[in-house]
């Protein structure tokens, strides 16, 4: 029989390579959805309609299957339990999250990918009979995997995974090494299954050697995100006031349409902006009043898109804000360069909504060229500073082990009012 420590790392290894597998079969069956009704296929009335039949399709779903999982639940039963013990609620996520991202809606596959993977490092870990702080570790490392297959940031991805849990900093360090170990099989596998090159998602252009005035730039970079994550967030709260007036199988449809309507403004308010990210970074000159109106409908149609029951993930959508609202100073801040200001940007919207100042940092510069860390690392912290009392993942609390001295039960989780 297997010693713990062994089969331990046997489980972190399989779900790193399974978490691979499921990462290019899920973005592979996600290509075809959206080149079959994603908006770039049909005309703005007809994808209108598609939008609002995917609404119909996503209450159909919950109804008959249930409820999808999230990053919010599996982060609640990884502190509780060590992660999750059921995959039922896979059934209902991976069609919905498909029809949701490959339509269209404003939010990203990371979310639905990351739970699928966690969970199933959650089901592999239960298999091999861990205990609950192995099988944390496991889950853990299920999720660096599905992380790591969306941004191609191996060590960015793996901190990542480990920070998202909690509200300050990083508190399951055994998890570390087991995470990176998980990010990397699953990144391994999946180049290896796509054929993708290793080369950063997102080439910014060459920077020369950083001044000390860039680090300055760090902190504005710091405090646009900061309000792009409280912005974000208050809209989230206000908007899910709102639509509680309306019957739940009727929310979907309701947002179906209200984002099919957003691509008659700009069609930028559609998708989750990666692919856009990557069409704009080719482009030198692009209007400030084009990438100003981009990022405000990008909040408003991501919102939307969390209140109405349409799945997805916020990280790609705030990076692609914090992107647009930083190319947007191109030749109006003298001595500014609009790419550092975009790295910094980025990672600080996604932290003020996340709390993964280092995470955010590493994958935003490994997805972009790491001669921008400094500046990057400066605007997340930034961020976090500024955003203590402001968060979305309200299952994201202190280390759950009240065998610790240390262990505060009322420090569970951001006050009441203070997130969605």
């Amino acid at each position: 029989m297997l010693r713990p420590r062994n089969r331990l790392l046997g489980a972190v290894v399989v779900t790193g390579l399974v978490g691979g597998l499921i990462g290019a079969a899920y973005l592979g069956t996600l290509k075809f959805v959206t080149e079959t009704i994603g908006p770039d296929e049909w005309s703005l009335t007809a994808h209108l309609g598609i939008m609002v039949a995917v609404g119909v399709l996503v209450a159909a779903i919950t109804k008959w299957l249930g409820r999808p999982a999230d990053v919010e639940l599996l982060v609640d039963n990884i502190h509780v339990s060590g992660g999750t013990d059921s995959l039922r609620q896979l059934r209902s996520l991976i069609p919905i999250s498909l029809l949701c991202v490959g339509a269209g809606g404003a939010l990203g596959p990371e979310a639905p990918l990351v739970t699928t993977t966690g969970s199933v490092g959650s089901w592999i870990g239960d298999r091999a009979q861990l205990g609950v702080r192995e099988l944390r570790v496991v889950s853990i490392a299920g999720m660096a995997a599905g992380f790591t297959v969306l941004f191609g940031a191996p060590l960015g991805s793996a901190v990542f995974a480990l920070e998202i849990l909690h509200r300050r900093g990083l508190e399951y360090y055994e998890a570390l090494l087991p995470s990176a170990i998980g990010s990397l099989c699953g990144y391994a596998v999946y180049v290896a299954v796509t054929g993708l090159g290793l080369e950063p998602i997102f080439p910014f252009p060459a920077h020369a050697a950083l001044q000390l005035g860039d680090l300055g730039w760090g902190v504005a970079a710091g405090v646009v995100g900061a309000l792009v994550a409280a912005t974000f967030t208050y809209l989230c709260v206000v908007l899910r006031k709102i639509i509680g007036y309306v019957p739940a199988v009727a929310r979907p449809v309701l947002g179906g349409a209200v984002l099919g309507g957003f691509a008659f403004v700009t069609p930028y308010a559609l998708t989750n902006g990666e692919v856009h990210m990557a069409d704009l970074n080719g482009v030198a000159h692009v209007a400030a009043t084009t990438l100003l109106l981009a990022a405000a409908m990008k909040i408003v149609a991501s919102a939307v898109t969390v209140v109405s029951g349409w799945n997805g993930g916020f990280i790609i959508p705030l990076f692609f804000i914090g992107y647009c609202l930083a190319r947007a100073t191109t030749g109006h801040l003298p001595g500014s360069d609009p790419w550092i200001l975009a790295a910094g940007a980025m990672a600080a919207a996604n932290v003020g909504v996340t709390k993964t100042p280092i995470g955010s940092t590493l994958v935003v510069t490994e997805m972009a060229g790491l001669t921008l860390l400094p500046p990057t690392l400066i605007a997340s912290l930034v961020s976090l500073l500024l955003t203590s009392g402001v968060g979305l993942i309200h299952t994201q609390r202190q280390r759950f082990d009240p065998n610790e001295q240390d262990f505060d039960p009322d420090d569970t989780a951001y006050p009441e009012g203070a997130v969605a």
